[in-house]
């Protein structure tokens, strides 16, 4: 059966049982801007998502037929600057946009990062060859696109169809180019960023051999954050942290954090709050390369660290405004909790 090529969808049809409304996708294009990641044609309805995972799951918008045919892509819509964004790729208003002939199911991408950092060295996961396998499993090296057959075909010997082409480190976007940590080669346009091979040889991965957790070692992990008036978000920078067996604790004056990272690794720490937050109304979330947390201020006060210090503070004054690794944002004046206004007034006239 053919494959239907409208991007969102990527499903097995029957073309004789394809009815108006069999297929559900996305007309327009992928759009990403400043790491943030959505679709064209609904990215009013579908709110932009970090993470290249999220975005491979937003729902398409539309109801059609299925089609194996290449797919048109609609103009999109205009932006809030008033620049229509086309679906080749342009640049109107800040925003990239680019046109693909694949779905999003067809792009075998694990993360995105957002610029060219030297990641960690990184251990390489291999395939337990004691599992078995079930049928149609994909590889899950990225760039690879074998469907497993067979234990003899696909994991034992040599032959071509157990030599896995791959790359072993995450994709990179940026300021235009696009291609992988791994290789040197870069491109503009997201359809040949699609097509750039693998560029190293090895077997293929279906099923992770289970980790050990027996020689588990503890490691540190930055931790950085800005306010607003009302909010601290705190950027716990744990990259692939398990959220299965991880544990974020916020109360009232404390986050507690465990994270179990891959090779065996983990992350504890607990933070002793600089003011009082709203546990209730706080919240966090896990990204492939990060945790994010947000707080919620018990009071309006601004923050001059994020860690409770026993140092004296008082010559210390934040103002919400961008400025570095303690500087906030969102508002036009300082904010200052009663014993620090008292201190920041001046002086009575002399007699």
């Amino acid at each position: 059966m053919p494959v239907c090529t409208n991007r969102g969808c990527g499903q097995d049809y029957d073309p004789n049982n394809n009815k108006g409304d069999s297929c559900t996708y996305h007309p327009g294009a992928p759009v990403f801007h400043e790491g943030l990641k959505s679709w064209s044609c609904c990215k009013d309805v579908n709110k932009p998502v970090l993470d290249f995972d999220e975005f491979m799951k937003i729902p398409g918008c539309t109801n059609g037929p299925h089609s194996d045919a290449a797919p048109k892509t609609d103009t999109a819509k205009p932006s809030s600057g008033g620049a229509n964004l086309k679906m080749t790729e342009t640049q109107a208003g800040g925003k990239e946009t680019y046109s693909t002939t694949l779905a999003p199911q067809q792009i075998a991408l694990s993360s995105v990062a957002p610029a060219p950092v030297a990641p960690e060295p990184e251990q390489e996961e291999e395939d337990d060859l004691n599992a078995p396998v079930a049928p149609d499993t994909n590889c899950k090296r990225i760039g690879c696109k074998t469907v497993f057959e067979s234990d003899e075909v696909n994991r034992r010997g040599d032959g071509p169809g157990a030599t896995c082409t791959y790359h072993p480190k995450a994709p990179i976007f940026h300021e235009g180019s696009k291609g992988y940590l791994c290789c040197k080669r870069r491109v503009l346009e997201f359809d040949e960023f699609l097509k750039i091979e693998g560029c190293k040889t090895g077997r293929h991965l279906f099923v992770p051999k289970t980790k050990d957790t027996s020689a588990e070692q503890f490691t540190e992990c930055r931790v950085d954050h800005y306010q607003t008036p009302a909010d601290v978000h705190v950027s716990v920078f744990a990259k692939q942290a398990d959220k299965e067996r991880s544990i974020v604790k916020i109360e009232e004056n404390f986050i507690h954090l465990d994270l179990y990272l891959p090779a065996s690794k983990r992350f504890r720490k607990s933070i002793e709050l600089f003011g009082p937050v709203d546990p209730s109304a706080s919240s966090f979330k896990y990204y492939g390369t990060k945790i994010e947390v947000s707080l919620k201020k018990a009071d309006a006060r601004s923050w001059p660290v994020l860690e409770k210090s026993t140092r004296d503070l008082s010559n210390i004054n934040i103002t919400f405004g961008v400025g570095g690794r303690t500087g906030t944002i969102g508002a036009k004046e300082i904010i200052l909790d009663d014993q620090s206004k008292v201190k920041a007034a001046p002086l009575p006239p002399k007699a």
